[in-house]
């Protein structure tokens, strides 16, 4: 298996874990808002329902999040040779090495870090469209691109 197939895959399960993460607090509200039951304190019932419903929107909005998240990751074709910076290149560079995909952190790959980060962060911005020999300055420090596959 290729090093941005391997990266693409560890992506993938990260994300699926997160969703599975949030499906199963959401599904726990659920269970929680239907159990809840009326006490003779009216006002606290209501206060505890009103506050399950905040935690199951703010829920409902982090699983509509990881959706966007997945769809951007579906669109990575992890067979595809690049030769410059964009969605799906895996970028070696002087200082790090990146997997230009989604936002999910660090990832080894081969015994090797990457950091998988999405097109619309500030370094992902800086990668898009860059070529092997390009230098890049980011926070004070500059980079030169070293490989793209």
């Amino acid at each position: 298996m290729s090093v941005k197939e391997t990266l693409y895959n560890a992506c993938l399960e990260l994300v699926n874990e997160r969703q599975a993460n949030i499906q199963e607090r959401f599904s726990g509200i659920q269970e929680a808002m239907l159990s809840e039951t009326k006490s003779t304190a009216g006002d606290k019932h209501e206060t505890g329902r009103a506050m399950l419903q905040l935690e199951r929107e703010k829920l409902g909005n982090q699983l509509a999040e990881i959706q966007k998240v997945k769809q951007t990751l579906f669109k990575v074709n992890s067979t595809a040779e690049v030769s410059q910076g964009c969605l799906g290149s895996v970028v070696y560079t002087s200082q790090a090495n990146y997997f230009v995909s989604v936002s999910v952190g660090e990832i080894t790959a081969n015994t090797e870090k990457f950091y998988a980060i999405a097109t619309n962060t500030p370094i992902g911005k800086l990668l898009l469209g860059k070529k092997v020999g390009d230098e890049v300055s980011f926070r004070n420090q500059s980079f030169v691109i070293e490989k793209i596959l």
